[in-house]
């Protein structure tokens, strides 16, 4: 029984997330609806992913652990960013973002280490958990800069929270697509929406630069 409600409440979050993720995506910026969409788009991310825990660990699955891992980590962290806006005057991240940080490189090395057993068995798929380890660890590069006062760039936390929050958008869809696919190949799935997200996350960087 507490399955199915954790798995009815992770269905629900994670629709709320991708509508309201479409939503924020297609309409202007910076503005008090904006705002408020970003709260409760950043509360249905992290709620999905807490759930997706419960779930890959009752019911053992790779990749709903990842998936949360990435939404819980991109939606907070991507919410934190708009509380940053100082760090390339000497802001100092509170105690809360490192741990954050930390938890995450952890993860990414976990990802490293799943990746390594898929390549070893001569398993393609060992790439896509190597794409997440990579991603997530630059991810953590980047705060650390930050930490240790290397950030000189105003609009830092700006770039990080567009990349952040839109990366929590793919994760959902990643998410949604790999569960209901049923004409792309496995690998394809999984790859294709960070591959398109990314390279308009990169456009919306290169614009701001």
């Amino acid at each position: 029984m507490l399955f199915q409600i954790i798995l009815v409440l992770h269905i629900i979050s994670g629709s709320t997330g991708l509508l309201l993720g479409t939503y924020i995506l297609l309409r202007k910026k910076g503005d008090q609806l904006h705002r408020n969409s970003g709260k409760l788009f950043t509360v249905a991310m992290v709620s999905t992913g807490l759930c997706a825990f419960y779930l890959s660990v009752v019911h053992p699955n790779l990749f709903l652990f990842i998936v949360g891992v990435f939404t819980v980590y991109l939606s907070i962290s991507g919410y934190r960013m708009v509380r940053l806006k100082k760090v390339h005057e000497g802001q100092k991240p509170q105690p809360f973002d490192t741990i954050l940080t930390f938890a995450m490189v952890i993860c990414s090395l976990i990802f490293f280490y799943i990746a390594c057993k898929y390549l070893i068995a001569k398993e393609l798929f060992g790439l896509v958990f190597a794409g997440f380890g990579f991603v997530s660890l630059r991810l953590c590069y980047t705060e650390y800069k930050a930490y240790v006062g290397k950030v000189t760039d105003k609009k830092y936390w700006l770039k990080n929270h567009i990349g952040r929050m839109t990366g929590a958008y793919i994760a959902a869809f990643t998410a949604f697509l790999v569960v209901n696919n049923t004409f792309l190949p496995p690998i394809l799935a999984w790859s294709l929406p960070g591959i398109i997200g990314g390279i308009f996350i990169s456009r919306a960087i290169k614009k701001l630069n």
